[in-house]
Parts: structure tokens; C-alpha cells; sequence
């Protein structure tokens, strides 16, 4: 099958064809149709983070069921899946208290010294596969707790995007967040994970929805998808004019880029009592605070990874909102690309001036 690998940190991607195993007894082998390009993929490739190479990047996409192993109890081969890097074990301390999005998933992955998942065809050698997903490739072989069956109704492309950034930003609002009619929102970054923070705080009856991007075709995107107001959030007096917008701040805060600067503006513009949530991959040195007077406001401060999602009960009601246009994912996605063109898609995220590109693969 034809993956697009990264070899070393800071490269381009390179296209190569790789074998993938036969699924064991809890996995799932999966025939990929799309997948988005995510900004934490661009954080591996250019090594802001670290992972094991050479590695398949991806997490973001949808497909259809080829082969189950002989334990898989959750989907069937014909079945419509959209994958999620969030996989769970089902056993541990936080899957059993209901914080699945924090499993670390040591089940899901094969154990040492087992054949791997990925092998580079022309040699055998074995290929890291990222994030227990590796979707910039042709065909996906997961555990079955890393994807969910859809309704077979669902566009592929659109299901696509839920997997990561729709999952992300609408958890944040309706599980981290539990934001309720009436409460005000500001959303800092207006990315793929912004976009669908917004769509999810209109979804849940926020009051007043403030987007803050420096981009104005992502400013412009935003006020389509449920912003009442939008600003640029590289203004120095972008924090007055959201507290002003608010007579005082607002009730909840979303960080969706990962900035030091964006995670700055989430927290001034709280008001007494306000929750800032980070969604964003912060550089690894970066930490995020609090003073002494916003604690004494009762200001909160959250992390929230992957929404807080619990994806196979979200990810199902998702689409749902979709097919009843509820979600708008098309004004998320900004262009439809082949896999050949990977890296040209990673560059215009770069440029900042649109939202998702999405990987369509021929069906």
C-alpha cells in the first residue's frame, strides 16, 4: 500500500509502499477514504515533539471495515469507522472512572517484540506507526477501542474531520466545558479545532460566541460557523475589547491553537469564576498560569485532552448533528487534496489563511 512516512524531524514526507500485517484477535484493519491534515501532525514533522522514526503520520480519518481479528466484538468488515487517537483500554483507573480520553492505551498497542503493524516493503524493516493510527496511508490496522462504527449515511470526507478537531472542539464545549445556555464563549485560534469549538458553542445555546484569530478569512469563517462577534487577536487591545464585548469577561475561555500568547489572552479575559481550557500542543517548555488575584476571582485553569471526549459514544451523536445540519463540516474543510500532495497541504497550514485540508484516497 502506498504511506506517506516521515523519515527525519524537518523533512518532507516521503511516499513509499508498505506491507501491513493481518489483524490480530482485537484489531481491526480498515480501508482508508479520507483524513485530515491536523496541526499535531505538523508538530512531529518538524520535531517540536518527539516520536519514534521512521513513523506514518495521520490520525484524523475515516474508512471502511476490511478484516476484524477473531476477538473484535465493536464493528464488522463492511462497516463505516472513523478512527480516534484517544484509543482506551476499557480496564484502567480512568477508563473505569469514565475519563477515557486519558487512558494511555498500553493494551492497544502491540505488545515488544511482537511483529509490528507497519513494514517498509522494499527491506522488511519495520515503520512506527503514530499515534496507534498511521492514516496517511492506504489501509489502517487499529485496535478495535481506536475506531466506532458511523451511520453508513455519513460523507467519509466530512466524517473525517470529527475523528480529531470535531471530537477536540465540540468535547471541550459539551464535556470539559459543560457550557449552558445563556454562558459566554471566546474561542483564541480559529483553526480546525476553533471552527468546530464555535459550531459546538452554538449547538449548546452559548449567549455571546467571540472569535479571536489574527486571519480574517478565519474570522470570516467563524461568524459563519456561530461566532457573534470576532476580533484579531494579535490587537493589543483584543482582551479590553472582549471584556468590554462582555460587561466583564467571559464565562469560558478556549484556547485552540497552542500559544503561549493565545493561552495569555484565554486567561485575561475571564471574568470571576471563568474556566480558560487549553486545547492547543503549548511548546514543551511553555507553562500556563494563573495569578494571584484571578485565584482569588475564582478562576479556573484546565487542560482538556481531545475534548475530554468519551469518542465512541461522541463520535456517533456527531454525526448525527451533521446529517441533521445541526454541524456544519463543510465550511471546515477548505480543499480535498490526494495523498501526493501532503506536504503542499502541511505548507498552506503553515501560511495560516485556511481551515482543514482533508486527504481523500480512491475508493
Amino acid at each position: 500500500m502506498k504511506a506517506a512516512i516521515l523519515e527525519a524531524p524537518g523533512q518532507p514526507l516521503v511516499i513509499d509502499q508498505l506491507t501491513i500485517d493481518k489483524p490480530g484477535p482485537h484489531e481491526v484493519l480498515i480501508r482508508t477514504a479520507a483524513c485530515g491534515l491536523c496541526h499535531s501532525d505538523l508538530h512531529f514533522i518538524e520535531g517540536t515533539y518527539p516520536h519514534p522514526l521512521p513513523a506514518v503520520p495521520g490520525h484524523e480519518a475515516a474508512g471502511i471495515v476490511e478484516a476484524v481479528g477473531s476477538e473484535v466484538r465493536t464493528v464488522k468488515v463492511g462497516d463505516a469507522v472513523v478512527t480516534c487517537l484517544s484509543a482506551f483500554c476499557g480496564h484502567c483507573e480512568f477508563c473505569v472512572t469514565g475519563r477515557m480520553a486519558l487512558c494511555q492505551g498500553a493494551d492497544t498497542r502491540r505488545a515488544i517484540g511482537a511483529a509490528p503493524r507497519l513494514t517498509r516493503s522494499s527491506d522488511g524493516s519495520a515503520i512506527n506507526q503514530m499515534l496507534n493510527l498511521s492514516a496517511f496511508a492506504e489501509m489502517l490496522l487499529v485496535h478495535e477501542h481506536a475506531c466506532v462504527a458511523i451511520n453508513p449515511d455519513m460523507p467519509l470526507d466530512r466524517a473525517a474531520v470529527i475523528g480529531c478537531a470535531v471530537t477536540t472542539g465540540a468535547g471541550a464545549i459539551f464535556n470539559a466545558c459543560k457550557v449552558t445556555p445563556g454562558e459566554t464563549v471566546a474561542v483564541v485560534g480559529c483553526g480546525g479545532v476553533g471552527l468546530a469549538t464555535i459550531n459546538a458553542a452554538k449547538i449548546a445555546g452559548a449567549g455571546r460566541i467571540i472569535a479571536a484569530d489574527p486571519m480574517p478569512e478565519k474570522r470570516a469563517l467563524a461568524m459563519k460557523l456561530g461566532a457573534t462577534d470576532a476580533i484579531d487577536a494579535t490587537d493589543p487591545t483584543a482582551a479590553a475589547q472582549i471584556i468590554e464585548l462582555t460587561k466583564g469577561g467571559v464565562d469560558h475561555a478556549i484556547e485552540a491553537v497552542g500559544r503561549p500568547a493565545s493561552a495569555e489572552l484565554a486567561v485575561k479575559v475571564l471574568r470571576r469564576g471563568g474556566m480558560a481550557t487549553i486545547l492547543g500542543m503549548m511548546p514543551l517548555d511553555q507553562k500556563v498560569g494563573l495569578g494571584a488575584m484571578d485565584l482569588l476571582g475564582g478562576k479556573k485553569l484546565q487542560g482538556a485532552l481531545m475534548g475530554a471526549n468519551r469518542f465512541p459514544v461522541d463520535l456517533p451523536r456527531l454525526v448525527d448533528f451533521y446529517l441533521r445540519g445541526l454541524l456544519d463540516l463543510d465550511s471546515i474543510i477548505a480543499e480535498r487534496i490526494p495523498l501526493e500532495q501532503v506536504n503542499q497541504g502541511f505548507e498552506k497550514m503553515k501560511q495560516g489563511h485556511s481551515a482543514r485540508s482533508v486527504i481523500v484516497f480512491d475508493q
